[in-house]
């Protein structure tokens, strides 16, 4: 995957949208993802898509 700060591959913005829909949080996301809370918040944020809720 892509190291932190780097651009969004294709495949990365597909796992981001898989994982987000199938209702992982933000903070599981970043990790499998390898990337900030913050810049997958802001990518879903760029995509449209409303992350889960952490619990």
């Amino acid at each position: 995957m892509d190291v932190a700060g780097s651009h969004w591959t294709y495949e990365a913005v597909q796992a981001l949208i898989s994982l987000a829909r199938e209702g992982a949080p933000v903070s599981v996301i970043s990790l499998k993802l390898k990337r900030s809370v913050t810049e997958v918040r802001a990518k879903l944020n760029d995509l449209g898509v409303t992350p889960a809720a952490e619990v």
